[in-house]
């Protein structure tokens, strides 16, 4: 189907997602916000094994586009929370619920919403030229799509006030030093390295993956008595799966395995 905001294709178990807005730094608008949305559901129903979300130019995404909402019909004020709840929190928890891996390919900087809707994502990989940046406090706005919910889990309370409240720029080294991010790469290496990774993603067993994502998200908000319990749970279904079957039969064989998603 034609896009007008974003480039999106399923190849060899790969989707690839770009932010496709480079005049605009792949800022988000109500166009691409239900692109994107289509886009998502294809690659959970159309064979996807990864996913990998990027950006077009210079930018991963700069958050939203604030002419697309400066005024309301009217002239009224803009409700931001309706904003959150149309568009915003339906695209994190559809990347969180992806039943996939997916990579957030940060080639430029992510700023705002940008920067969370990458830490939605499952791994982060950098270049060393990209940035994140949490510029809500420079609007008097609190960081969304999820910012307070996944800052401090990845970096701390102190370091996640340091970002939301001041505002500063963090580049992708000492993003990945913080532990913010999975791995920041040289600019030249990037391209390479994000392939080789959905690669391997696409030939993993994808039930598994979908499993251990689903099991280290909810553990969060649960005992460890309840953990264990789900942990048991996950095994039990996933011990019947063909992907299990396989990678036992090819330890054994001493092979490399051949996994279908199954």
């Amino acid at each position: 189907m034609p896009y007008e905001t974003i480039r999106f294709s399923i190849e060899q178990g790969v989707a690839r997602l770009t932010l496709d807005r480079a005049e605009k730094l792949n800022s988000l608008n109500t166009t691409m916000h239900a692109e994107i949305r289509a886009a998502l559901g294809r690659a959970a129903t159309e064979g996807a094994r990864v996913l990998v979300l990027t950006g077009a130019g210079r930018a991963f995404c700069a958050g939203q586009d604030l002419a697309d909402r400066a005024v309301a019909p009217g002239g009224a004020a803009v409700d931001l929370g309706e904003s959150i709840e149309r568009h915003y929190k339906p695209l994190v928890l559809a990347l969180r619920h992806l039943p996939l891996p997916v990579i957030a390919a940060v080639n430029g900087v992510a700023a705002g919403a940008g920067a969370n809707i990458a830490l939605a994502c499952d791994l982060v990989i950098a270049a060393r030229s990209a940035s994140f940046i949490q510029s809500f406090s420079k609007l008097g706005l609190v960081p969304d799509s999820g910012g307070t919910w996944s800052l401090p889990r990845l970096v701390g309370q102190a370091r996640a006030l340091g970002l939301a409240l001041l505002g500063d720029k963090l580049t992708a080294e000492e993003a990945a030093q913080w532990g913010l991010i999975w791995r920041c790469v040289d600019d030249a290496e990037f391209a390479a390295v994000v392939d080789a990774l959905a690669t391997r993603l696409a030939a993993a067993p994808t039930r598994g993956l979908a499993r251990t994502k689903q099991a280290i998200h909810e553990s969060w908000g649960q005992p460890l008595d309840v953990q264990l319990d789900r942990e048991r749970d996950y095994q039990r279904e996933l011990g019947q799966s063909a992907d299990y079957a396989e990678g036992v039969a090819a330890f054994i064989a001493k092979r490399a395995p051949v996994f279908t998603g199954r």
